[in-house]
């Protein structure tokens, strides 16, 4: 099993394995789970427009719904480009996601932003990182679909501000906020280890670089060590 850095088994780069069955199936995962988390993305933000406690805050989110649906649609064309069944591709991701946010539903508008910046935080992290593991094209995609709405600068503005109006919201937000990171570690891992292609993708073999099973290790640690930096950003303590 190649990992990265191994120089006695140098990796072909993910540029020329874009036809390579296990390659693809990989691509075809990543991109599967990321438009359907977009979709959801969308929906969720929809929701939250309606709870909104003024006219300004739910136009805000709307605007950032529209571009969320925005990415949903590329990801849907790249799939289709390469011959894959975009509805196919999201399914098995289904359920998965519909547990995550059962078991991490907010039971009010800051927790909602809270969620929507720390949780879906966490995640973007994840499709950062394995698009350092992807060909041009995919990256490119990946990178452009993970880019920032607006929607972080609008929850740690809010967020901070409704905590320095109640300091006793301190608390009861940043358990919420560790709640978060469990639950999408959890889901991160579950849906890596249930998918060969992108298990494949991840850990990497002789011809193809990966993390590694250190590297996993690793990659995992640095997405903590952010979600540390975004409760602090927020005000709370991780």
């Amino acid at each position: 099993m190649h990992l990265v850095g191994d120089d006695e088994h140098p990796a072909t780069p993910a540029s020329a394995l874009v036809d390579d069955p296990q390659y693809r199936a990989g691509v075809v995962d990543l991109l599967g789970v990321l438009a359907y988390t977009e979709l959801v993305a969308f929906e969720r933000l929809a929701a939250d427009a309606a709870l909104a406690p003024s006219i300004s805050d739910e136009a805000a989110l709307a605007f950032m719904a529209t571009a969320e649906i925005r990415h949903f649609t590329r990801l849907v064309e790249r799939l289709s480009d390469l011959g894959v069944d975009p509805w196919e591709a999201m399914a098995p991701f289904q359920e998965p996601l519909a547990e995550f946010h059962a078991q991490t539903a907010p039971s009010d508008w800051l927790e909602s932003l809270v969620k929507a910046y720390v949780g879906d935080g966490i995640a973007t992290d994840f499709y950062r990182e394995v698009a350092s593991l992807l060909d041009d094209d995919s990256r490119s995609l990946v990178l452009e679909v993970c880019s920032d709405t607006g929607h972080a600068n609008f929850a740690v503005a809010t967020v901070r501000a409704a905590i320095v109006a109640d300091p006793r919201l301190s608390g009861r937000l940043a358990l919420w906020g560790r709640r978060l990171v469990g639950e999408a570690m959890q889901q991160a891992q579950r849906v890596a280890a249930e998918r060969d292609g992108l298990s494949s993708l991840l850990v990497g073999d002789v011809d193809r670089a990966g993390f590694g099973l250190s590297g996993l290790g690793e990659m995992f640690n640095r997405l903590t060590e952010a979600h540390t930096q975004r409760m602090a950003t927020l005000g709370l303590q991780a």
